[in-house]
């Protein structure tokens, strides 16, 4: 929150996982709620017997302890605060409660009081409520775990397993931390944690995450992350410390704030000073304390934070990560989209369709050198030819030609693999350009200074890459593809995805490039895999990083994380954007409009204090829950991508 609005300076005392201790759960143990109805209380109470004409003492005493109430609620605080040489909105209150107060208005200054501390506790009660929502994401894993300790299952809570234990987890239950499944298969439900339905499949060897629902089959998982820094956790964490990141929207309106309280107590001073020049002190005294209530920057100092936070759980309970006010705002800006192919548009499991040989027959040799070749790479086209070829032929000296291909030496012959230009097809370029055409990615295989054959190796665009890219479109964003693919196979997929504008034969560095090219017309979001696209997702507005769930490089180098591998988040979290944005401007114009329209009404005495300090709270009221909707994703948007209705009822919960 922005030091121009006055709250609390106590900051609630967290546990080890990071949760506050001293939240409040429910409205009525919000502090400033229960002693502001107190006071409304004794303040209502004052009235009746004020106009029952019963002693004036009562009264006057009821009114005092309305007046002492509510303000126990805000005038410490600001005390401490000027303290520090801080001022903010409770000084203007402050000043305004004990001027009304020496002019003898003391129902003028309870209720004042008795305004601003319900204001107060809405506004806290609402910034709890969204932390609340993001951290119910803990409550996701269970109360407790069965490990197995010598043959025999034990019960545990999740905060006493360690990295090498084993979990048993039962069918139905939920997976109390990150582990590597030992022994089972299964199919498990994580549609918490990265907002997707379908169930996967799992079995030994893969990766399971806390808060995962298992499905038909009993698995043994090895642990692997504490409860306090698993997936769950670190999720909570990360987006936590990042919500205090300011936009542009929060930067202008803490400024504005900033320099508005100031700005005011300079002004009443002026006034009052005009009021002894013209002979008339109290009158001017008087509106001065209005002018110091009516231009109070309290509701656009709330008002985009309350946004910021509301959106930004919202968004993390579907599975996408946003790094807090900067990059909501940044995407709500965004017009054009540059996505990566591999691992982006495509599944990231290429396979390997056809083999071509010089020699008749010699398929079989030419994906044996092949594999001897990519037997120690991690590129997803070396996975593909392995998984075809099997057991793979030791090549020694092998290294790799960055942009090119690979090179080495197998049976004392030279040998090398790359890309057509690299590699001279010779007869097979026509079958070399008849795969890329298919949109396949061709690599030729070199055998003692000549080629000996040809591989193409198709990764299959997402299931949902077509229906994603027309809705882009028609939502007014303009799309490109950047690929270090060749040209032929780009543009092959590209056209089965709908893309127009392809950008292939990239490196890291280009694709850097293109992206400050495409800065110079539209801000752009980059969509990859967080790590080799880092230098784009680095120059970009803003960095999208795609199926994050349990890559921590993704996670923190992107300004944006979808966690799952749907591409059906990517329109849902612009259109969340966007929406965000137009709140957080709503309530910066309303916070302006209302400041200029009270303020020449406060100076000439067409309202008095009361009236000033109702309107100002009101609006206050509007502004909180205007942010709130933020926090809400739309139902349509969530039914039509597949978003289960558990997770849209806690978003809008």
């Amino acid at each position: 929150m922005s030091d121009a609005c006055c709250g609390p300076d106590d900051t609630p005392q967290k546990t080890s996982e990071g949760v506050d201790e001293r939240e409040p759960e429910t409205f009525w143990q919000v502090t400033e709620i229960r002693l502001a109805l107190a006071a409304g209380v004794l303040l209502l109470a004052g009235w009746v017997v004020g106009v029952s004409g019963a002693q004036e003492w009562i009264s006057t005493t009821l009114e005092t302890a309305a007046l002492l109430l509510a303000g126990w609620t805000f005038i410490p605080s600001t005390l401490r605060r000027l303290a520090k040489g801080r001022i903010g909105v409770g000084t203007l209150m402050t000043i305004a409660a004990v001027g009304a107060l020496l002019l003898g208005q003391l129902s003028e200054a309870a209720a004042l009081a008795f305004l601003y501390a319900i204001a107060e506790g809405l506004e806290e009660y609402s910034l709890a409520k969204t932390r609340r929502g993001l951290r119910a994401l803990l409550d996701l894993a269970p109360d407790e775990a069965r490990i197995l300790r010598n043959g025999v299952e034990a019960t545990v809570a999740p905060a006493e397993l360690v990295p090498g234990d084993r979990m048993v987890v039962r069918p139905g239950e939920r997976v109390a931390t990150d582990g590597i499944i030992r022994a089972g298969r299964t199919t498990l439900d994580t549609s918490a944690l990265t907002g997707e339905s379908v169930p996967v499949e799992a079995g030994p060897g893969d990766e399971v995450f806390a808060g995962s629902i298992n499905g038909s089959g009993p698995l043994e998982v090895d642990v692997i992350s504490t409860a306090e820094n698993n997936s769950l956790a670190r999720i909570v964490h990360i987006v936590e410390a990042e919500q205090s990141r300011k936009g542009t929207g929060q930067r202008l309106a803490d400024a504005i704030a900033g320099k508005l309280v100031p700005g005011i107590l300079v002004a009443a001073v002026l006034i009052v000073v005009f009021g002894f020049i013209v002979g008339e002190p109290l009158l001017w005294i008087e509106r001065a304390l209005v002018v110091l209530v009516a231009a109070s920057p309290c509701a656009l100092a709330i008002s985009v934070p309350v946004t910021v936070v509301a959106s930004v759980g919202a968004a993390s309970r579907i599975g996408v990560l946003i790094k807090g006010g900067a990059a909501v705002e940044t995407l709500g800006k965004i017009r054009t989209i540059a996505l990566d192919k591999t691992g982006t548009l495509t599944r990231n499991n290429p396979v390997v369709t056809e083999v071509a040989a010089i020699t008749p027959g010699g398929e079989g040799h030419v994906l044996a050198v092949a594999a001897a070749l990519e037997a120690r790479s991690e590129h997803p086209l070396a996975r593909a030819i392995l998984t075809a070829a099997g057991t793979p032929l030791e090549a020694t000296d092998v290294g790799s030609v960055p942009g090119a291909g690979v090179e080495g030496t197998l049976n004392g012959l030279p040998v090398r693999l790359g890309r057509p230009g690299w590699i001279n097809p010779g007869t097979l370029r026509f079958k070399v350009e008849r795969m890329q055409q298919s949109g396949a990615t061709a690599v030729l295989i070199e055998e003692d200074g000549a080629v000996i054959g040809a591989v193409a190796v198709r990764d299959e665009l997402r299931p949902e890459a077509r229906e994603v890219i027309t809705r882009l479109t028609n939502g007014g964003y303009r799309v490109a593809m950047l690929t270090g693919d060749n040209p032929v196979t780009a543009n092959a997929l590209a056209a089965e995805a709908g893309i127009a504008v392809v950008h292939a034969d990239l490196r890291p560095e280009d694709k850097a490039r293109i992206i400050r090219d495409l800065q110079e017309h539209q801000p752009v979001a980059m969509v990859g895999d967080g790590v080799n696209d880092a230098p784009a997702l680095a120059t970009a507005d803003i960095g999208i990083a795609m199926g994050a769930m349990g890559t921590d490089v993704a996670i923190e180098t992107a300004d944006i994380a979808l966690m799952g591998e749907d591409l059906n988040h990517l329109p849902k979290v612009l259109d969340h954007a966007r929406r965000t944005r137009r709140i957080m401007l709503q309530n910066v114009g309303m916070s302006l409009l209302l400041i200029i329209v009270l303020i020449p009404l406060a100076l000439f005495g067409v309202l008095g204090l009361a009236a000033v300090v109702l309107i100002h709270e009101l609006a206050e009221v509007l502004v909180i829950g205007n942010g709130v909707r933020a926090g809400k994703i739309r139902k349509s948007l969530t039914a039509r991508q597949g978003v289960p209705s558990p997770i849209t009822a806690s978003v809008n919960a």
